[in-house]
């Protein structure tokens, strides 16, 4: 039997300290149909060298000025001919035998749009510090702001065609964005395993510019009202989905280092419905204990809290 064709795209820009290791955890994947694209951005680290020296193992690739992450991902995308696609980016990694159990799934059950596994949190040395593990959602939970972490993510090209590629007007939550439109075309599917994982660094979007994503979590609260699909969903659920938005807000203002706002956030979150804002009643406390400057027991509390819980 033949097995179908999958294509990874890897948007690259200016990430040459980690971008061998993303080339290679995709080039050593045991799935034997892979075509792989890596779409650069005109980096000037030494990217391109990197690119060049796996270039006849891959299926192409280029390094030009885009319009960003989501430009690039979607050239990528017009290029590739898989039956299935998935994009991995430059700081991100594959784990072994990620590409194989995806596509199992996808293959298992025709009416999937996608696909997602687990996801592993890792530092800039490799060093894992959380594995960030998914329930099985479906779109009301995605409308809630149930975050999947988009390296452990595959989806059947066939709906994205129908939903369409991604939305240049967004830039931090642009997979979300996604997501919410494949839900709309197709069901999804957690897979209860470790697929990918997801690098933490102080170049990282999701560190250094922290507190924009819940500026894009109100945007899409906005556009989520405006969809046919799901303003019914909208209007039976809309206490719970908005402190969904006010939860991310609030969760990406800590991660910003901003520990006021990030408690208002969470706030308006309990104030619109107390079992979403208390999934993460450890980072209120840890908000609080910023805010009061207790810096060392905040410290601490928050190590012996990452052992126990996705953060």
């Amino acid at each position: 039997m033949t097995l179908p064709l999958v294509s990874i795209v890897t948007p690259s820009f200016n990430q040459a300290a980690y971008l061998e290791q993303t080339l290679c955890s995709v080039l050593e994947q045991d799935y034997p149909q892979v075509e792989y694209w890596v779409m650069d951005g005109g980096s000037t680290d030494g990217s391109p060298a990197i690119i060049q020296k796996y270039a006849p193992r891959l299926s192409g690739w280029v390094s030009e000025k885009d319009s960003g992450q989501a430009d690039a991902i979607n050239k990528g995308f017009a290029r590739s001919t898989g039956e299935f696609v998935a994009w991995l980016n430059s700081d991100d990694l594959y784990l072994p035998g990620a590409i194989q159990t995806a596509m199992e799934a996808l293959q298992a059950d025709p009416s999937l749009a996608m696909v997602y596994g687990d996801v592993r949190s890792i530092d800039s040395t490799g060093k894992v510090f959380n594995v960030m593990r998914y329930g099985e959602w479906g779109r009301a939970d995605l409308m809630a702001f149930n975050i999947i972490g988009q390296p452990g993510v595959f989806m059947r090209r066939s709906v994205l065609e129908q939903a369409g590629f991604l939305d240049l007007n967004f830039h931090f939550l642009l997979d979300h964005q996604l997501w919410l439109r494949l839900a709309q075309q197709g069901g999804i599917l957690h897979i209860p395993q470790e697929l990918a994982a997801a690098r933490f660094h102080v170049d990282a979007k999701n560190v250094a510019q922290a507190a924009r994503f819940g500026q894009e979590a109100y945007a899409i609260l906005e556009w989520m009202q405006n969809q046919p699909t799901l303003q019914a969903l909208y209007a039976t659920q809309k206490r719970r989905i908005q402190a969904g938005a006010h939860r991310i807000n609030a969760r990406y203002l800590l991660d910003g280092g901003q520990a006021g706002p990030a408690l208002r956030a969470y706030w308006k979150s309990l104030l619109q419905h107390p079992p979403t804002a208390l999934r993460e009643g450890h980072r209120m406390v840890y908000a609080a204990l910023a805010l009061l400057g207790l810096g060392r027991l905040k410290n601490i509390y928050y190590r012996l809290r990452r052992g126990k819980i996705n953060v």
